[in-house]
């Protein structure tokens, strides 16, 4: 893979370091972008603009042009626009926008993370370039978590048919755990189970790459996925193809990611542990600093004492401030 020399702080919307940014794969994707010599390159999903500042820099010295998709745009993303002619910034859904978008040379996906989405924007594109003219189409989030499980930014725009059961409030996800629980990683909009058909971004890009021989797909097993689609045909897919062939796939990638993640997780429900502990303690010394307060209290004192004092209670008995001021001390 030729390298590219490009600045960027792959942490700095993500202060508890998940990796959970498409800008961890920068290096493969720009390889990808000087691969097939693009002109216009289109980011579905571009949020706080970590990846688009990426592609920003790389469009001042290629010549090319960005749009970044996304209805929501954060703050990051909207002063990068401002500041870079290269840039457009399209607020809109990427359903909305893909179908009258003038066909980029390569689309980014990393949106709506769930298959009916996913789904959509591939037809989008697939319906107007089916052929060696269809754009060289990347994805995230093509791993674990989201490649076998929906996730919903906005549930009620995906129609019911195609809607998963969602996460109970108060639950998790974990990797190897098909289902939820208490004190798995915090991703409230997913889906409540893991596999099956019209579930997770992979499945719906394999649903897609199915519908014809011509296309080839490509999976680097880092940070929750990278993905490649790409005609055959194309111009350029030989060149595409030796950038990405030798991470397709590899075993030692994926025992990098499982290890990873499974780190993430573990560190996550730690922590979930950790606060109900305290949460806990919090609660038990709130109560017994009521008790010190508390005039019933000081006679149950006293009358534990007396009933010692006159032999009908062992010594162990008695209720002491004492000992409710030692097992609040610090």
């Amino acid at each position: 893979m030729p390298e590219i020399q490009t600045e960027f702080d792959p942490y700095l919307h993500d202060p508890l370091r998940w990796g959970a940014s498409m800008v961890h794969h920068s290096e493969a994707l720009l390889a990808c972008l000087e691969a097939t010599g693009a002109r216009t390159v289109a980011e579905v999903g571009a949020f706080a603009g970590d990846l688009t500042r990426v592609l920003v820099d790389w469009a001042a010295r290629s010549g090319a042009s960005i749009i970044a998709i996304d209805p929501a745009p954060q703050e990051h993303l909207v002063k990068l626009a401002a500041d870079h002619q290269e840039l457009d910034l399209i607020r809109e859904t990427s359903l909305d926008a893909l179908p009258r978008l003038p066909m980029p040379d390569v689309v980014i996906i990393d949106g709506d993370h769930n298959y009916y989405t996913v789904s959509e924007e591939l037809r989008a594109i697939g319906d107007r370039a089916s052929g060696a003219d269809l754009p060289l189409l990347l994805f995230h989030d093509v791993c674990w978590p989201h490649g076998r499980r929906d996730d919903y930014f906005a549930p009620e725009q995906v129609p019911a048919d195609f809607r998963q059961q969602i996460i109970a409030e108060g639950h998790g996800i974990f990797p190897g755990d098909p289902g939820a629980k208490r004190g798995g990683l915090p991703y409230d909009g997913s889906a409540a189970r893991e596999g099956g058909p019209r579930n997770g971004v992979l499945t719906a890009v394999e649903d897609f790459v199915g519908q014809s021989d011509a296309l080839r797909l490509v999976i680097v097993p880092a940070f929750f996925g990278f993905g490649a689609v790409w005609h055959r045909d194309a111009p350029w897919a030989d060149a595409v193809a030796q950038v990405l062939d030798p991470l397709d796939r590899s075993p030692l990638l994926q025992r990098l990611e499982e290890n990873r993640v499974a780190h993430i997780a573990a560190e996550h429900e730690l922590r979930v542990e950790l606060w109900d502990t305290r949460e806990r303690l919090a609660a038990r010394d709130h109560v017994l600093g009521r008790m010190l307060q508390s005039s019933a209290f000081a006679i149950a004192e006293r009358l534990s004492r007396l009933r010692v004092r006159a032999g009908v209670a062992p010594g162990q008995s008695v209720i002491s401030k004492d000992e409710i001021r030692r097992a609040l001390r610090p």
